[in-house]
């Protein structure tokens, strides 16, 4: 019997446009996705995004708010998803190419651009949430 894994997307924002990567050699390959990756056992929301984001993309995070999630069901691949995701404004460094085996390459993106195709999770986001929570999300909260 398959489970539900959980995923965590990391949702990176930098004046206003948001952060993807175009996938490749795994499932959902030549969509546009945020960096994330799986939850480990014992591991936290916040510590996961900071981790997949590093491994990812070489940016360190400093703070990291949790988002919205999004119920992720991949057909073709018989996988399904619980993907949480993560909301950072401040990312140090600028976006290097980690992983050039799962992903082409990061780029940022107005919100009212974004490539397409998206990864499921992030079409999720914008069908279940809509866009408007897209944009609210990239406004920083002021302390």
């Amino acid at each position: 019997m398959q489970y539900p894994r959980v995923g965590v997307g990391v949702l990176i924002f930098r004046q206003g446009k948001l952060l993807l990567g175009c996938r490749q050699g795994s499932h959902g390959a030549d969509s546009w996705s945020a960096p994330g990756g799986h939850l480990e056992f014992g591991e936290s929301v916040e510590d996961c995004a900071r981790r997949e984001v590093l491994e990812e993309t070489g940016l360190q995070l400093n703070s990291v708010q949790r988002g919205p999630y999004t119920n992720d069901i991949f057909i073709d691949e018989q996988k399904h998803y619980l993907t949480l995701f993560a909301v950072t404004h401040d990312p140090v460094g600028e976006p290097l190419l980690c992983e050039p085996d799962k992903c082409r390459g990061w780029q940022w993106f107005d919100l009212h651009q974004l490539p397409q195709p998206l990864f499921i999770p992030l079409q999720n986001l914008l069908q279940q949430h809509g866009a408007d929570q897209l944009i609210r999300l990239a406004q920083p909260v002021s302390a």
